[in-house]
């Protein structure tokens, strides 16, 4: 293994318990679609911690931010925490179905698991900019906070308004139990069309996902899907106004601060 993936790798070992304490503290806010708060403060105080510079409500969005870290000229390598929660998916830490405590079964809760897809790849950004350090490495770490991903919130908006411009590679990460099909990252690829597809999120029997077979998708099918045909115009052309086709510009005042 080269020695910059080395330093990398043994930062990932050395850090290894912080990762699950920091997945356990966003498991935990387990916060909704644009109300993602607690989660996003936690996100900003730790990449400025680190050494990254973070904008807070990128593009508008309260619950957003961009942050990254430069050294010289290079690529520009860029990645996002997901932190949104699933309303009635409120699971505690237990071998059977239950609320977390002090809590209903109908309040967010992270099955997917989102709190672990974030910091899995915020360690994996820390990673790199261990090696770019020790290793006199260039370039450029864009790490995005991304909220409301269940119901195609922030992405489209970030990148209308410019944010994604000037990336030479996204690295998409998302944790699974179905090793060695899809705990990885994807190249070149894209998960699919669900632009205009509305979801639901069922978490049954959840305390039965891990004994499922190894090779079984069945764990992981919780989600439901119906893609309704986007609303026509007089003359049956596809309507270019309907929802998901935003003509709404990008917001240029100073976005709320996360409190």
């Amino acid at each position: 293994m080269p020695a910059t993936k080395r330093t990398a790798s043994d930062w990932v070992d050395a850090h290894a318990r912080d990762l699950s304490d920091w997945n356990q503290i966003i498991w935990h806010f387990g916060e909704t679609a644009w109300r993602e708060y607690r989660s996003a403060r936690w996100y900003v105080e730790r990449l400025r911690a680190e050494g990254f510079e973070v904008e807070e409500g990128s593009g508008g969005m309260p619950t957003a931010f961009a942050a990254h870290y430069s050294r010289g000229n290079g690529p520009v390598l860029a990645g996002y925490a997901e932190y949104d929660g699933v309303p009635g998916n409120c699971q505690a830490a237990s071998t059977r179905k239950e609320p977390r405590a002090g809590l209903s079964e109908h309040a967010g809760g992270h099955t997917d698991p989102h709190s672990a897809l974030g910091i899995g790849a915020l360690g994996g950004f820390l990673a790199a900019k261990a090696a770019m350090d020790a290793h006199g490495l260039e370039g450029t770490l864009r790490f995005f906070g991304e909220p409301a991903e269940k119901v195609r919130g922030s992405k489209p908006i970030h990148a209308a308004c410019g944010y994604y411009d000037g990336v030479d590679a996204f690295i998409s990460f998302h944790p699974a139990y179905l090793l060695p099909l899809s705990n990885t990252v994807r190249w070149d690829t894209h998960c699919g069309a669900s632009y205009s597809a509305i979801y639901s999120f069922h978490c049954d029997s959840p305390e039965t996902w891990l004994a499922a077979p190894s090779d079984s998708p069945i764990p992981q099918a919780h989600t439901a899907a119906r893609a309704p045909m986007p609303p026509t115009s007089g003359t049956g052309s596809r309507n270019p106004n309907r929802v998901g086709s935003s003509t709404r510009p990008c917001m240029k005042s100073p976005p709320t601060r996360i409190t």
